[in-house]
């Protein structure tokens, strides 16, 4: 399991990763394994609100990477975030995982806004 990262400098502002925290309750209740470093924002992306759906994508082209690859090859992976609008930031994430190895990516969110 994996939650959606945050950027350190949101996290730093926020206090804390909301996608993080719902990960570490669903992995406890299910006795999965939550890796929290191997799924990384490399760059700062502006807010999402306000965007649609191409702006969102993007948005986020290029902002995750892996880093740490063999946590992730061949492993099928439970991404959680708090909440989906148009799915871009779960996309992206995705398919970052996917070009790292990984076999299979599921996506678990709180909310979805349509």
């Amino acid at each position: 399991m994996i939650a959606v990262p945050l950027h350190w400098r949101r996290l730093w502002w926020r206090g804390f990763n909301q996608a993080a925290l719902l990960a570490a309750e669903i992995a406890g209740r299910l006795e999965l394994a939550l890796d929290t470093s191997a799924l990384v924002r490399v760059r700062w992306t502006a807010p999402q609100t306000a965007r649609d759906h191409d702006e969102r994508r993007r948005n986020v082209r290029r902002a995750f990477a892996v880093r740490h690859a063999p946590r992730v090859a061949g492993r099928r992976i439970l991404l959680v975030d708090d909440v989906m609008t148009t799915g871009a930031t779960a996309d992206e994430c995705a398919r970052t995982l996917i070009g790292a190895g990984a076999r299979r990516v599921d996506v678990f969110t709180l909310a979805r806004v349509l």
